[in-house]
């Protein structure tokens, strides 16, 4: 009997076709095992060499080796008369059909399971996010952090607010800033991944548990801690958790003066680098020093411009001040001083043309002590885009800025508003979903995504944003108004005049109940009504509203009663009073009237000269 005929005799080319349908149906089991269980990358790999080695170990085994009905046996001591290998070789034809039909199914189920994006997608993967984006419900933060985010990498971590254990509760100023100052000097670590402090905060005063707070924000670590403070002593404790083991991977607690606390700081951030093994290109970062009153000053300022409102903005410009008499070379504080001042001209509580210059002074002050100051460099950035209309200026800022801080929520949000003023809509698209996949639970940033969605003229996509940015803060003003203008859009006028007249309720401001019926009443057929309405906002709101008057007779039809007030828009408040309507998708018709374009033409809000703005961002990684 030939070599061939011998093979096939003892089955050998059989268990060799039965192998590989094996291995097969094992490499498919172990690919859509790894999709969703958190094995390491490389199971796949060592899975299919050691099949490599066991092929030949099998093959020789079946060589050597036959199935006998007494059991297996070395061939050469089975009499061939009572041999068997035939019927042994049926069995193998019918268990590799079966596995076969196996692997089969396994392959289809493979293809019905979603893969996880990555963090950032090619060009087109962004293509398909942007019809998800833009045709579908948003993901709600738990959705978001279960679906649309990488696995938590490695060295991520999410610095939660300290919790205040002074007998005095309006000390918490205190412990909210020595949090949000951790989190500044780890986010300027490149190699490390730091959840926003909209998102972290956001879990304040909560009881929600660790793991919990992890997925939610997709990060791998978390540090907490606790701060009591008496006079001039402080007890600082902290604690690194590994959220996915829920194990305590270093904990400390220091007894010091106000003196200390920047010392304590670098010590807490080296502590987190060391434990999380993270790369250093070049020197830790370190927290600014000062003198502890004008720190404690200065953190009492950040606490008080958080919270937005025109008083307590202007308590914090007083106590940026207080500081800054102190510690004039306090750069931090100059920086405070320009958020709060811009905050204030951009809502018009104080006239803009001071506030803004109050702005730009603060920021440069920061500028001569600090060069490289990348929120400085920042503000002067926004300013540039949003009230002088010089986005040369503002490209030239923004881009030095985010040199410095390419992580930085701010810097990157400020990018995307002058990306829109560029009219590069879906560049700004794809840093607005950057900023909410990062800070999954900041209202903020869904209102920014949801402008950036109207601008593109996705309206359902725009209001289903807004509806999530107010399911996360009901009380946020500006997603308010945004709503209701986008069911005027939608053509939802009752839900568009009860949506003014909500926001003329919590903030005691007739002029957004006015404008809701200038917006509405036309739609609702009370023509009448809604024209005294517009006529009431152009006589007592005419430095308030003057694009949204522009734009409502624009809608009427009434073009140069239309133009007239766009030409009012520019003259209030130059190129960035009127820089949204080349990118308004109800007012697209407008760019082809002649007084248009000689006015965007005037303003320098050309198409050619947008072009010709030199704005790159490279987004990371």
């Amino acid at each position: 009997m030939s070599f061939i005929e011998e093979l096939k005799r003892r089955n050998v080319a059989k268990v060799a076709v039965l192998y590989i349908v094996f291995a097969w149906l094992l490499l498919q089991v172990t690919d859509v095992l790894s999709s969703l269980l958190p094995v390491p990358e490389w199971t796949g790999s060592l899975v299919f060499v050691l099949l490599v080695i066991g092929f030949p170990a099998v093959l020789t085994f079946s060589w050597i080796y036959e199935l006998t009905p007494e059991g297996i046996k070395r061939e050469k001591e089975v009499d061939r008369t009572q041999s068997i290998t035939g019927e042994t070789g049926r069995k193998i034809n019918v268990l590799i059909v079966v596995l076969l039909v196996l692997a089969i199914a396994t392959v289809l189920i493979d293809r019905l399971i979603p893969e996880r994006a990555p963090m950032i997608e090619t060009a087109a993967e962004e293509e398909i996010q942007d019809q998800e984006v833009e045709e579908a419900r948003p993901a709600t933060p738990s959705e978001l952090a279960a679906e649309k985010f990488a696995p938590a990498p490695d060295r991520s971590i999410a610095v939660l607010p300290f919790i205040n254990m002074s007998s005095d509760p309006e000390q918490e100023y205190f412990s909210d800033g020595l949090s949000e100052e951790l989190l500044n000097l780890l986010a300027q670590i490149p190699d490390l991944t730091v959840a926003s402090r909209t998102s972290a905060f956001s879990f304040k005063g909560t009881n929600a548990k660790i793991a919990d707070i992890a997925a939610e924000l997709n990060v791998a670590h978390v540090l907490e801690g606790s701060v009591r403070k008496a006079g001039n002593q402080v007890r600082i404790t902290a604690q690194l958790i590994d959220a996915k083991r829920d194990v305590h991977l270093w904990s400390e607690t220091w007894d010091r003066t106000l003196e200390d606390v920047f010392a304590i700081q670098d010590e807490i951030a080296n502590s987190v680098v060391d434990e999380l093994k993270v790369t250093l290109l070049g020197a830790a970062p370190e927290s600014v020093e000062t003198n502890p009153d004008v720190y404690n000053l200065y953190l009492q300022g950040r606490h008080l411009e958080r919270q937005g409102s025109k008083e307590s903005m202007l308590k914090a410009v007083e106590l940026f001040e207080q500081a800054l008499e102190i510690d004039p070379e306090y750069a931090p504080a100059w920086d405070g001083l320009c958020v709060a001042y811009t905050n204030l001209a951009g809502s018009r509580a104080i006239p803009r043309e001071d506030g803004y210059a109050k702005a730009r002074e603060a920021a440069e002050r920061a500028l001569d002590i600090d060069s490289d100051n990348p929120h400085a460099l920042n503000g002067l950035g926004f300013i540039a885009s949003q009230h002088d209309g010089d986005y040369e200026a503002a490209a030239r800022y923004i881009s030095r800025a985010l040199q410095l801080a390419p992580n930085d929520d701010r810097v990157l949000n400020s990018a995307a508003v002058l990306l829109q003023d560029l009219n590069r809509n879906d560049e700004a698209l794809r840093i607005y979903k950057l900023l909410v996949r990062r800070d999954p639970v900041n209202p903020t940033t869904y209102h920014n995504l949801a402008i950036a969605q109207y601008s593109a003229g996705n309206l359902d996509a725009a209001a289903a944003t807004l509806d999530q940015s107010l399911t996360l803060s009901a009380d946020m003003i500006l997603a308010s108004w945004w709503r209701a203008f986008m069911h005027c859009a939608q053509e939802e006028f009752e839900a568009c005049l009860a949506g003014y007249e909500s926001l003329a309720d919590k903030t005691g401001q007739e002029r957004f109940r006015v404008l809701g019926q200038a917006s509405a009443y036309p739609g609702l057929g009370r023509e009448a009504e809604g024209a005294a309405a517009l006529a009431e906002l152009e006589r007592i709101y005419v430095d308030d509203f003057p694009y949204i008057i522009a734009s409502l007779h624009a809608r009427r039809g009434n073009t140069e009663v239309a133009l007239d007030w766009f030409e009012k828009a520019y003259e209030l408040d130059g190129r960035a009073g009127i820089g949204y309507v080349t990118r308004d998708p109800q007012l697209a018709f407008l760019l082809d009237e002649p007084r248009m374009q000689a006015l965007l033409e005037i303003a320098g809000l050309s198409q050619e000269e947008l072009d010709a703005v030199e704005f790159n961002v490279d987004l990371p990684g």
